[in-house]
Formats: C-alpha cells, sequence, structure tokens
C-alpha cells in the first residue's frame, strides 16, 4: 500500500525533479484540505510507480511555503521533470486530478 510523500526543506528538490509530481500544500487547520486528504491516499495508491503524490504541511514548512508563492490552501501544484507545469487552487475532484495526472504521464 503507498502512501504519498511527505515533503519538506531537504527533500523537495530531489523527489519533484524527475517525472511528474503532484504536490498538496495544506494545512491541519484547513476544512478543505482535510475534504481532499482521502483523495490525495487514494492518489497515491493508483498513481504508485507512475507519479509521484506528495503533501506540504505549510504550518511546518513555512520556508518551502513562502518559496513557491502559496497564498490559498490547499493549492496543488503538478511538476514535471522539475518545472511546475500547472496548478489547481482550493479544493476539486478526485476526477480532475486524475485528469490532470494522466495527462503529464
Amino acid at each position: 500500500m503507498s502512501k504519498y510523500i511527505e515533503l519538506n526543506q531537504d527533500n523537495m528538490e530531489e523527489t519533484v525533479k524527475e517525472g511528474v509530481s503532484l504536490v498538496d500544500f495544506w494545512a491541519p487547520w484547513c476544512g478543505p484540505c482535510r475534504m481532499l486528504a482521502p483523495t490525495i491516499d487514494q492518489l497515491a495508491q493508483e498513481f504508485d510507480g507512475k507519479a509521484k503524490i506528495c503533501k506540504v504541511n505549510t504550518e511546518v514548512e513555512q520556508e518551502l511555503t513562502a518559496q513557491y508563492q502559496i497564498r490559498s490552501i490547499p493549492t496543488i501544484l503538478f511538476f514535471k521533470d522539475g518545472k511546475i507545469v500547472d496548478q489547481l487552487i482550493g479544493a476539486t475532484t478526485k476526477g480532475a486530478l486524475e485528469d490532470k495526472l494522466n495527462e503529464l504521464l
């Protein structure tokens, strides 16, 4: 059973530098973030070996949050080979996230 990858200042760059990555910027107090959490867990299982599904706790990783200019959460950044290729702000559907991942693969 695959689990999402917790990103921090130390592993962010290395994790997203190759392939496709979805990075969910969230916080424990954020209602829409909590609603999205089960979807992120499901995607981590479904895309295991195809794409990296990651989370950044904005409360803990404030430098990373500032570096990527996250102003609103949840914000989901899509990376391909280390470059941001798309982003979604606010809660969204599993289908929208799957479509975007499949498009990038």
